[in-house]
């Protein structure tokens, strides 16, 4: 059981996922936590809820503050299960006839995953909710990262309901920014946007001018997932308006698998002949490195170099796994090259290099380079000189 006063009236009653590890793909090492807002005034609203395996401890936490019957509205900023699983319990258990506040979107999506009988009020982007002396205004965020996200933002505190933005994947005790080192907060805060947002960073910048524009200002943030940011929430802030830009810096990301370390070798000789053009690099076997870690540091990096040996006439398993994942997530600003080795067929290059152009990247000059089975000296110095070319171009 977990109850958490953020301020005056308002309670954190959401749960811990200690156990969960893959998340949509993504690496949950410290699991995650569900974070469902509780706010009483002279009318009480519950914003959000959690995954529908913890719906009994939901409502075991709200019972501590409040009997759960006494809830007025509820609010739901965002459709996904993780966040609107336990609802139908929710709503059962404070009569199905409160009214249920959501995006337009959101009411085709709740009544399409759950009932089509509950009263849905589909609200208008800048619409008001008065609890008495708390306002709440609900501003639309389509494709962040659904098409029913939305915020809601209590006027008297000052404090912004993000949903899934400004969040991280982590399980803990500690519950605000202050109670938390920041480079390990930032550092969660980078993975979730890399692996989640990325793709939606165009909508992140439009966002961010809305709320400049409107001179919202925050001196709390509540996210579904993570930590509350109380102590420094323009932190979070920026870090978001400089990852929605795609930023670069002068480092490379050397992503490879290997059948028979031949392309291991490559990868090594490439990575250093990149570094002694002094540019930051990062070699990466895609069995001893999630495909999520990956992608966290391929967020700030100016190249991406992919490494697969040929196996059936195509490029290896976990390449085509990982080429589909980033695929999905849209990097931008990239540099780009690959290379591999090869028995009697190197059909991997061509496919490589096919792949890493369908998505944009400015493929570098020869930036298919294959050596065929073992790599002898010679092709181990050709190698450094592929990458100390790769380093070159990344410092222009």
């Amino acid at each position: 059981m977990r109850t958490l006063k953020i301020s005056e009236g308002i309670y954190d009653v959401g749960v811990n996922d200690w156990n969960i590890r893959d998340f949509h793909g993504y690496l949950t090492p410290t699991g995650t936590s569900y974070n469902a807002y509780l706010i009483v005034d002279e009318k009480i609203a519950l914003i959000d809820t959690v995954k529908k395996e913890f719906s009994e401890q939901l409502m075991n936490n709200i019972s501590t503050i409040i009997d759960p019957k006494t809830i007025d509205y509820v609010i739901s900023n965002h459709t996904e299960m993780d966040h609107s699983g336990s609802l139908p319990k929710v709503m059962h258990a404070i009569g199905e006839q409160k009214p249920l506040f959501c995006s337009k979107m959101g009411l085709k999506n709740l009544s399409m995953h759950y009932s089509q009988k509950w009263n849905y009020h589909a609200v208008e982007n800048g619409e008001e909710l008065s609890l008495g002396k708390k306002q709440l205004t609900f501003l639309e965020t389509r494709m962040l990262h659904w098409p029913d996200s939305m915020f809601t933002y209590e006027k008297t505190g000052k404090i912004l309901f993000s949903s899934d933005a400004f969040g991280q994947h982590y399980a803990g005790y500690e519950k605000f920014d202050d109670q938390m080192d920041h480079e390990t907060i930032m550092q969660h805060s980078k993975k979730y946007f890399a692996n989640i947002l990325l793709l939606y960073a165009g909508q992140v910048k439009k966002l961010l001018k809305t709320i400049d524009d409107m001179k919202l200002e925050f001196d709390i943030i509540c996210p579904d997932h993570g930590i509350i940011w109380r102590k420094n929430p323009g932190a979070i802030i920026e870090a978001y308006e400089k990852w929605s830009e795609h930023p670069t810096r002068q480092k490379a990301i050397v992503i490879y698998d290997t059948m028979w370390q031949s392309t291991k070798l490559m990868a090594e000789y490439i990575s250093q002949g990149i570094s002694s053009e002094g540019v930051t690099v990062r070699p990466m076997h895609l069995r001893t490195n999630h495909r999520s870690d990956i992608m966290t540091e391929i967020l700030d990096a100016a190249a991406i170099i992919v490494g697969s040996p040929t196996l059936n006439n195509n490029i290896y398993p976990t390449i085509s796994d990982f080429l589909t994942y980033m695929k999905g997530l849209r990097p931008q600003n990239k540099l780009a090259a690959c290379f591999g080795s090869y028995g009697w067929n190197g059909a991997a290059i061509k496919i490589l290099t096919s792949e890493l152009a369908s998505m944009n990247f400015q493929m570098l000059e020869d930036s298919g380079f294959k050596i065929q089975y073992v790599p002898d000296e010679k092709g181990l110095t050709e190698c450094y000189e592929f990458g100390k070319n790769i380093g070159k171009a990344i410092c222009k």
